[in-house]
């Protein structure tokens, strides 16, 4: 088999420059309840790089837009498919109207309405698959690769793919940048793990900036793949992910994911869906920020104390986005204990 080449920091400076084309940096926002709620030196500083500001709420259309732009002679006047939990599908939905493509993608039908609208927002064909019993039938891929097949459609993954990291790793260039601008030192760097798309593009900045940083991957308790293939050295796969997180639902990380997140995630800890509920109600009632459990997963481990933090730097969080329904979040945060 030939090895599949992995992404690496030139992809991603690569990259910055299509992203610079559409989009200003999202912004990276100094926490001082953060800073007060951990008890920490006034010398320390805690950020939190918020993809909730860009035009689909989410970090995924850094990804999408490096993506598109990567593949425009392939495409050509063909249309793209790509299957997507919500956050992706408008990524790739705000892109393909950037570049005038038509998108297709398949989501599942329970995502939340806000990604659904969003989505269409920009143009994208929407249909739907039964996520409650895809573990068994395939009907995810299966509908995606029929769609590739039957309408001559150029497939995109969310993830698994050297453009997509490339171009969610802009992400951690300008948290560097920005730090490095400030003279600031990072030593504790804290990132959700899905398909590890977010991550790895990530990982390749931060380390590559701050190479003694501990880049910390965390997962919901249901969907803890990585923290399985972590210590088994391999990739594992969890075929029923469970939890309220739904953008943090892979099945298992892509395969060109792997080898960065093997190589460059140090610690990995797992988060309940209570802690992510009280992470929610905190980010909003400290900073009036309305966020999804996915996007707020990762300052869960914060509040939680997942990780030992003793060091002299600073730290940064990634709250990866903010599409949840209003009715969903309500409850989520009404009662966090109760789930």
């Amino acid at each position: 088999m030939t090895p599949i080449r992995i992404a690496n920091i030139e992809d991603v400076h690569r990259a910055q420059v299509v992203i610079r084309q559409h989009l200003t940096p999202a912004p990276l926002i100094r926490s001082y309840a953060l800073e007060k709620e951990l008890g920490l030196p006034p010398d320390r500083n805690v950020w939190i790089k918020d993809y909730g500001w860009t035009p689909v709420g989410s970090f995924k259309l850094l990804g999408a837009l490096n993506w598109m732009a990567n593949h425009l002679e392939q495409i050509g006047d063909r249309p793209v498919a790509a299957h997507s939990s919500g956050n992706f599908a408008s990524g790739l939905a705000f892109a393909g109207m950037r570049y005038g493509k038509r998108v297709i993608i398949v989501m599942p039908d329970d995502a939340p309405a806000v990604k659904f609208a969003r989505t269409r927002s920009f143009g994208a064909d929407v249909r739907t698959y039964n996520k409650a019993t895809d573990f068994q039938t395939g009907q995810r891929d299966r509908l995606t690769r029929e769609i590739a097949e039957n309408e001559n459609a150029v497939q995109a993954s969310p993830y698994d793919d050297n453009d997509v990291i490339a171009g969610n790793g802009v992400g951690g260039l300008e948290i560097a940048d920005e730090l490095k601008r400030l003279g600031r030192d990072l030593t504790h760097f804290f990132c959700a793990i899905s398909g590890g798309g977010l991550m790895a593009g990530h990982a390749l900045a931060i380390s590559h900036a701050f190479p003694e940083c501990t880049i910390v991957g965390v997962e919901p308790v249901g969907a803890n793949d990585f923290s399985l293939s972590k210590a088994k050295g391999d990739r594992v796969r969890i075929d029923q992910p469970k939890s309220i997180c739904d953008g943090l639902l892979s099945y298992d990380v892509g395969q060109h994911n792997w080898p960065i997140l093997r190589d460059k995630v140090s610690v990995a800890v797992s988060v309940s869906d209570e802690e992510s509920c009280q992470a929610m109600q905190w980010i909003d009632k400290h900073h009036g920020l309305r966020t999804e459990p996915s996007g707020a997963i990762t300052i869960g481990a914060l509040l939680a104390r997942k990780v030992n933090l003793d060091a002299t730097g600073d730290i940064v969080v990634v709250l990866s986005g903010r599409n949840v329904d209003p009715e969903s979040y309500q409850r989520w945060t009404a009662s966090p204990n109760a789930l």
